[in-house]
């Protein structure tokens, strides 16, 4: 006989939503591929195109009210373009449109197929046998959200996976971080938002959520006087709010 979930205590949270860019799936394994393109700058193009493609989401969602709006596929993609024509002008110089054109798609179809993360599969699996609801609260675009998933092998083991292109508004709108909650029916206080991301970890704090800020690469905190919940190294440790 299968084993049921055990109950979770009246003040445990009841759900798990996470970030998929950065937390989930790893943005900078485009550098492999970026060097091969273009040698000697392939991690520097990789964080300038992930700089700017946040850049981007906060461009359009702040001026004139998301009227510039643009899915997030759009967005990196011009934000790979800047980054190229940024640190690759000698290189530019020597190639056609088509040349170029091909490069980005190359880098494009990368970005669909992210390494994901290696302890993903355990978590997931760990928080559903816990009874936990799961899901992704991403500024991705929904196709964009479920080639990563069907690619890292992730589809089908989160309960929801949510976009913020039906609002129009990205990170870090608090229409955006209202998706979760309406979703999956658990309120804001009882949900864990689990980023990567500094700046969503805290603006998810500020939403309501409770959060862990995935702190993988040792690195401060924002200093706006707002801490996340929980800081860890890892995704493991949102296993930390549901203790056996």
């Amino acid at each position: 006989m299968e084993s049921q979930p055990s109950a979770l205590p009246p003040s445990a949270p009841r759900a798990v939503l996470f970030d998929a860019y950065g937390t989930l799936f790893d943005v900078y394994s485009v550098a492999l591929l970026a060097e091969q393109l273009f040698p000697g700058q392939g991690q520097r193009l990789a964080v300038l195109w992930r700089d700017k493609q946040i850049e981007y989401t906060r461009l359009v969602t702040t001026c004139n009210d998301g009227a510039h709006y643009r899915p997030f596929w759009d967005l990196t993609r011009a934000a790979l373009v800047f980054a190229i024509k940024s640190i690759a002008t000698k290189d530019l110089s020597t190639l056609g449109n088509g040349q170029f054109d091909a490069q980005v798609d190359q880098l494009m179809n990368q970005y669909r197929h992210l390494s994901a993360f290696p302890e993903n599969r355990d978590v997931l699996t760990a928080l559903k046998a816990r009874g936990v609801v799961t899901g992704i609260l991403s500024n991705g675009d929904p196709a964009m959200l479920g080639i990563a998933l069907r690619s890292s092998g992730l589809d089908g083991l989160l309960d929801h996976v949510i976009s913020v292109d039906p609002v129009r508004r990205y990170k870090t709108h608090p229409d955006a971080y209202a998706l979760g909650p309406k979703a999956t029916g658990v309120k804001a206080a009882q949900t864990v938002f689990v980023s990567a991301n500094a700046w969503d970890a805290l603006a998810a704090t500020w939403y309501g959520f409770r959060t862990l800020w995935v702190n993988r690469n040792g690195q401060p905190f924002e200093e706006l006087g707002t801490p996340p919940t929980r800081t860890g190294t890892g995704l493991r440790d949102v296993l930390a709010f549901f203790p056996d």
